[in-house]
């Protein structure tokens, strides 16, 4: 996730928001004028933070260049105003499966990674010394692989998924709870799937409906 300045958001959202404003991609000086900025210098300035985070595209190394949205900032657009995709429950227990599915969660951006992320709703207390507690969403970045001490999600044998720390070696992995109560479960590396790796939590303190 890039941090912006308020000025270079701005100007990011007027491309995003105006896409048929102009017939062409803006010059410099048309976005000064639709912005109401006084100086082109300060408005490239800007535009080169933008283009050096990857989020416009070079105008061409002059002042009248159109200036565009970079398939990045189209993406990263698309998959703000869509969520993440929320696939099911997943144990902090014992395991269970996680069920993929088409719903999407808004998600703020500072619990998101800048690669592909995906929402999970615990079930169980084995991660409550972590802070992780059952009916919390997790935020996962999507990847295959982890550092010992991460909380991963871990694919075992191919069937059921968990919320776990994870610590390994050449001829074991461990999926430790953070539970005193609870032990750790030992596999063999090729039972083992890692299918993500926490970067984000959420909680609501509404009551939830009796069942």
């Amino acid at each position: 996730m890039k941090t912006l300045t308020r000025r270079q958001r701005q100007i990011l959202d007027f491309l995003r928001d105006h896409p048929d404003k102009f017939p062409q991609p803006p010059t410099l000086g048309e976005l000064c004028a639709a912005l109401g900025m006084a100086s082109r210098g300060s408005l490239h300035k800007h535009i080169s933070a933008l283009i050096a985070a990857g989020l416009v595209e070079p105008f061409a190394g002059h002042k009248q260049g159109g200036i565009r949205l970079t398939a990045l900032a189209q993406r990263e657009e698309a998959a703000g105003e869509q969520g993440l995709p929320f696939v099911g429950r997943i144990a902090a227990g014992r395991p269970i499966e996680a069920l993929e599915s088409i719903n999407y969660m808004a998600v703020p951006e500072v619990l998101k990674s800048d690669k592909p992320c995906y929402v999970l709703q615990v079930k169980g207390d084995s991660m409550i010394e972590a802070g992780i507690f059952d009916g919390d969403w997790v935020v996962i970045e999507q990847r295959s692989y982890a550092d010992n001490g991460e909380i991963v999600v871990a694919l075992v044998d191919k069937a059921e998924a968990t919320l776990k720390y994870i610590e390994q070696t050449p001829d074991k992995v461990r999926l430790i709870p953070a539970n005193a109560s609870l032990a750790a479960m030992a596999y063999r590396p090729e039972q083992i799937e890692i299918q993500g790796v926490l970067v984000g939590q959420m909680r609501s303190y509404r009551s939830s409906p009796a069942q």
